[in-house]
């Protein structure tokens, strides 16, 4: 039976973040997917103009209809926006019998605040504890743990923190520290570093989508954590590396970047 895979986020109508680039992800790793929509936004590579949060009480029924029909083996969680939202999300994850990754946006690649500091602090509270895993970049983490996250021995700190507020494992991602790109996986119990060679370009728009998405369809499909992360990083870094070099600004990655093989054939 095909595995199925559940995005619960925004919408990029550009289509290179969001839920657009969570289901491209899903399709090229050969699951299933689902979205639901928690905002709006009207943005292209150049800029986000505007951000429009669904109603929770319409984004829960949506998410009631999915699990009722066509439940996930695996669910993300994206862009959420406002306390409400997260409250929302949170109350239906308590029961969620699958792995759920949270990618904890709170800003775009844009500057664009997507997320604000009440709602932050009730996704630490209330969410991050049904997580299996919490994929934030250097600027997310410091914002959760509340210390500066400048150096691989800072992300090592951030990591243990988030992990002490309740999250299963902790995936940092480094691309903003200068030489290669090292993501610290942390679990309880162990560490594991990935590594690998910097790529110069703008077009990174929807990076940590993507990146989160994969993992998700990968652990859908029967991976375990450190496996899926490690073939969920390669794809992302050669779906930069032959980004199709589309718009006028921080452009999408390659969503037709085709998946190494896992180890376990899934």
């Amino acid at each position: 039976m095909r595995r199925v895979a559940l995005t619960i986020a925004g919408s990029d109508p550009s289509g290179g973040a969001g839920i657009q680039a969570d289901l491209k992800t899903f399709h090229q790793f050969g699951v299933y997917g689902e979205a639901v929509l928690t905002l709006l936004t009207v943005q292209n590579t150049v800029a986000v103009d505007e951000v429009l949060l669904l109603d929770p009480s319409f984004v829960r029924a949506q998410l009631q209809a999915v699990l009722e029909d066509i439940p996930p083996d695996g669910a993300k969680i994206g862009a959420l926006g406002g306390v409400a939202m997260v409250e929302a999300i949170a109350f239906e994850a308590a029961e969620f019998m699958f792995p759920l990754v949270l990618d904890p946006v709170m800003v775009s690649k844009h500057g664009a605040p997507l997320m604000a500091a009440e709602a932050r602090e009730k996704l630490i509270e209330l969410l991050m504890p049904a997580c299996a895993l919490v994929t934030p970049n250097l600027h997310e983490a410091a914002a959760i743990s509340g210390r500066r996250v400048e150096s691989l021995a800072d992300m090592r700190d951030a990591a243990a923190a988030i992990l002490d507020m309740g999250a299963g494992a902790v995936l940092l991602k480094g691309g903003h520290l200068d030489g290669e790109a090292i993501d610290l996986l942390a679990w309880h119990g162990g560490t594991r570093e990935y590594t690998s060679p910097r790529i110069e370009t703008r077009h990174t728009h929807g990076t940590g989508c993507s990146y989160s998405a994969a993992i998700t369809a990968l652990l859908a499909a029967g991976e375990t954590l450190e496996d899926a992360v490690e073939i969920a990083k390669k794809w992302i870094q050669e779906a930069i590396a032959t980004n199709p070099g589309l718009g006028r600004g921080s452009g999408p990655v390659n969503h037709f970047s085709k998946p190494g093989p896992s180890r376990s054939g899934n």
